[in-house]
């Protein structure tokens, strides 16, 4: 992720991204509208995504994203335009975006007024002429208002969130439509480019690299460029009155943004940054992206920390063990990216598994004695509220309701436990350094990694996978 609304770490209750139940059979709904019209025909309004269907748009790939945004901290106040760059799929006579909120001013295809048309969270661009099939083409959207947050079931937070000296725009699973209009679906995903205009003193923290800042006229503009392959739901923009720390880890440039007061978290994250990736590049392969960083805020609205490409988002200052998890995310999650949010433990899995590995390298608990504590429900992480706990349903079939709870999390990372213990340590760890080369920016699905493990051990894994990922009740210890 989100990792969940309880962060690994955190004293906080587990996130279970609670959504009104929907129907399966709505995954497969895509007509946009209409049948074939001789020029083309409506793009769909879903990804097909089996947890989440109505996320995501149909008959085009994004490419790039360049966001021009003017922020007011002081009335909320939030005026964007979006240049979305994509190909279509199909020959299209209208297509799709995900946006929740805001008033759009103008739409325009290929530099021409387009036709806009609004029902819930989709907003239908019709353009003047059909976009053919492999046409690479330009959308401009321009828009303006309050941007929402988005409040789930159970109180989570995410969206558009006002903090004690800014805001900040977090994505997983659906809120990077509360600030920007695009397809946000996770198995889209496109470089950006994000430039926001905040008034003087305060600056604006986006995914990548500062390619300018510029103040002039009371206000500060600031540039930044994300050109690795980017999920929406781990862009953000961070708006506060954030000191700047800087610093390396061997070639990587860090960036570092704290609250105000959180100075001393600051400079001990410049030391502690380089330390975890250089221990997980040992691990897993090269850093995938261009740069690293944080941002440290202060925010009693959001009570988890965020994967936000390239620099995990944490509401407060968190543990070496919470900073392990998120920067493992950037190799599982916002590289090796999921294509159905079914498949969640494949990020959560990784990143909890790295946890107790690092725990283990730190002279703490051994893995195997976390996998223990987990399956005797000695280990706090093990269980949540209303009586969840890690063998309350199978990982790997998680509703919306459950994407981010205790099983989803820990019963996958004892799954790797045991899949190490199976196929031994040089197969294991070979199995994870292939999986995020071969899949590097890409997206995934959870039979690639079954039939990687079966290649690399050349042992018949399926009814182990079944056992661990998809059966309910609690398996055998070994």
């Amino acid at each position: 992720m989100a990792d969940t609304l309880r962060r690994p770490g955190q004293q906080t209750l587990p996130r279970r991204l609670s959504r009104c139940a929907i129907p399966l059979a709505l995954a497969f709904v895509t007509a946009c509208g209409g049948a074939d019209e001789g020029q083309g025909r409506p793009g769909a309004q879903s990804a097909g995504d089996s947890v989440f269907p109505r996320l995501g748009n149909g008959g085009y790939r994004v490419e790039h994203y360049g966001l021009t945004l003017d922020y007011r901290p002081e009335d909320n106040l939030l005026e964007g335009k979006a240049v979305i760059t994509a190909r279509a799929t199909q020959d299209l006579s209208a297509f799709s975006l995900d946006l929740k909120g805001l008033r759009v001013r103008e739409a325009r295809v290929a530099g021409r007024t387009a036709h806009t048309s609004r029902k819930g969270t989709k907003l239908t661009v019709r353009p003047r002429q059909p976009v053919a099939r492999e046409a690479e083409f330009t959308t401009e959207i321009s828009y303006r208002g309050t941007p929402q947050t988005v409040h789930d079931v159970d109180g989570a937070t995410e969206g558009w969130v006002e903090t004690e000296h800014g805001a900040v725009g977090l994505g997983e699973p659906e809120g990077s439509m509360a600030w920007f209009p695009g397809n946000h679906h996770p198995s889209d995903k496109a470089a950006y480019d994000i430039t926001v205009t905040v008034p003087k003193g305060y600056t604006a923290v986006a995914n990548g690299e500062l390619r300018q800042q510029e103040t002039k006229g009371g206000k500060t503009t600031f540039v930044w460029h994300n050109g690795e392959p980017m999920a929406s739901y781990v862009a953000s923009v961070a708006v506060g009155e954030f000191r700047i720390t800087r610093g390396r880890a061997g070639r990587l440039p860090l960036y570092i943004a704290s609250a105000p007061g959180e100075e001393a978290a600051a400079e001990r994250m410049n030391k502690v940054l380089p330390r975890v990736l250089d221990w997980e590049t040992g691990l897993f392969g090269p850093y995938p992206f261009s740069s690293a960083g944080v941002v440290i805020d202060r925010n009693e609205e959001v009570h988890y920390a965020l994967e936000t490409q390239t620099k995990p988002y944490f509401q407060e200052p968190p543990d070496d063990k919470l900073v392990v998890h998120e920067m493992a995310h950037q190799w599982f999650g916002n590289s090796v990216t999921l294509r159905d949010w079914r498949d969640m433990w494949l990020n959560e899995g990784f990143a909890q598994y790295a946890e107790w590995m690092w725990e283990e390298k730190e002279g703490g608990r051994t893995v195997r004695q976390t996998f223990d504590d987990y399956y005797d429900g000695k280990d706090p992480e093990s269980k949540g509220p209303a009586g969840e706990d890690i063998w309350s349903y199978p990982p790997a079939t998680p509703d919306a309701e459950q994407i981010s709870g205790r099983p989803v999390y820990g019963r996958s990372a004892m799954m790797l436990q045991r899949l190490r213990e199976t196929v031994g340590d040089s197969v294991f760890f070979d199995v994870l350094r292939t999986w995020v080369r071969e899949h590097r920016f890409g997206n995934v699905e959870a039979q690639q990694f079954f039939a990687l493990c079966e290649a690399k051990s050349g042992k018949g894994l399926g009814e182990f996978f079944r056992t661990w990922l998809y059966m309910a009740g609690k398996p055998p210890r070994s």
